[in-house]
């Protein structure tokens, strides 16, 4: 009975037993490959990438490979070769050398001409480079430039330094002298550079003396489009009658709200800070001049962070091979200055 049974399989598959091993092994992995995606927990099997790259060895080891193909079309497997085709070729193409890249500083500098001039183009980014030894195409300049949809407007802190060279500041402080007498010391600033354009002292302050000040500050046309102040009662109707006259539009701060006008607040306090909390006034003559020695080393030495950590008058950068580091005394020994000195 198994002799018949046996003859009879081969009279049906005359082919099986003409098949090799190697094509059996591959059959037998295809039909399987299909079970197990079928198996899989869902309601639509989805095939995975290492499932594609299968049938792919399979297409390409195998030439039998669509006889056992029942769970997709033989040519999904064909569009999954070209794709991974595609993909090695890419792969392959990104590895091989070709025009050199541009150097990374340059596509910063690029950023950041984009982003502080929002109303360049990229013929005038390419124009301002080439200025700075520096050379890029139009078209590499738009492949760097920072992408934004918003239109082109510069920043409220650009807003606010456009006017600053039209605003002036002044503040009274009062110091003590070691006999119990007061001085009252005004000071005008310009918040451009934060320069201090004038400064005096008196022990009985009025309107009068007050506009007089301002005069004396603001000689001939240099007179700041905005006067920024706050609500003492020094300034009488004469003060503001004196400044309207000679074109400063007057704005005053709220009532106890010394925060309003900040630099001139922030200059009375380094003021307290870096002189009179370590000297002892006795007249006059020596707090004009401790003041006036004051003033020089905030001008030309103190470094401020709001002017990129330089002074009001710009100080230049000083080279280690100008000399050694030495130290020079400054406002009667309260500071000390450290420069390059030649040996």
């Amino acid at each position: 009975m198994v002799m018949f049974e046996i003859l009879g399989t081969v009279l049906i598959y005359p082919r099986f037993l003409l098949r090799s091993q190697h094509e059996l092994a591959m059959e037998v992995l295809a039909l399987r490959h299909q079970i197990t995606v079928l198996k899989r927990p869902a309601h639509r099997p989805k095939l995975r990438p290492w499932d594609r790259w299968l049938w792919m060895i399979l297409k390409r080891a195998w030439p039998n490979w669509k006889a056992p193909l029942m769970s997709f079309r033989p040519e999904t497997v064909i569009g999954w070769q070209r794709a991974g085709f595609r993909m090695f070729w890419r792969w392959k193409s990104r590895r091989r050398l070709g025009r050199p890249g541009k150097d990374p500083e340059l596509k910063q500098l690029i950023g950041r001409m984009w982003a502080v001039n929002p109303n360049w183009g990229s013929p005038r980014i390419r124009d301002e480079l080439a200025k700075l030894g520096l050379q890029a195409s139009t078209a590499a300049i738009r492949k760097y430039r920072p992408r934004g949809r918003r239109q082109p407007s510069q920043s409220w802190w650009t807003f606010l330094q456009n006017h600053a060279a039209g605003i002036a500041a002044m503040d009274f402080y009062v110091v003590p002298t070691a006999t119990a007498r007061l001085f009252y010391v005004l000071v005008v600033m310009n918040h451009e550079r934060r320069k201090i354009v004038h400064f005096n002292i008196t022990d009985a302050p009025t309107a009068a003396w007050t506009a007089q000040q301002i005069i004396n500050a603001f000689p001939y046309d240099t007179a700041p489009e905005y006067l920024l102040r706050d609500r003492d009662s020094i300034y009488g109707s004469l003060f503001v009658q004196r400044i309207e006259g000679i074109g400063i539009k007057q704005k005053l701060i709220s009532p106890r709200s010394p925060w309003q006008n900040p630099y001139v607040e922030r200059l009375v306090g380094s003021i307290r800070r870096e002189c009179w909390d370590h000297v002892i006034v006795f007249n006059e003559r020596q707090l004009r001049q401790i003041l006036e020695s004051y003033f020089q080393y905030y001008h030309k030495i103190r470094p401020h962070r709001a002017l990129s950590h330089d002074s009001p008058i710009p100080r230049p950068v000083e080279s280690p091979e100008r000399g050694r580091v030495i130290e020079m005394s400054l406002v009667g020994g309260l500071h000390y200055h450290c420069l390059r000195q030649a040996a």
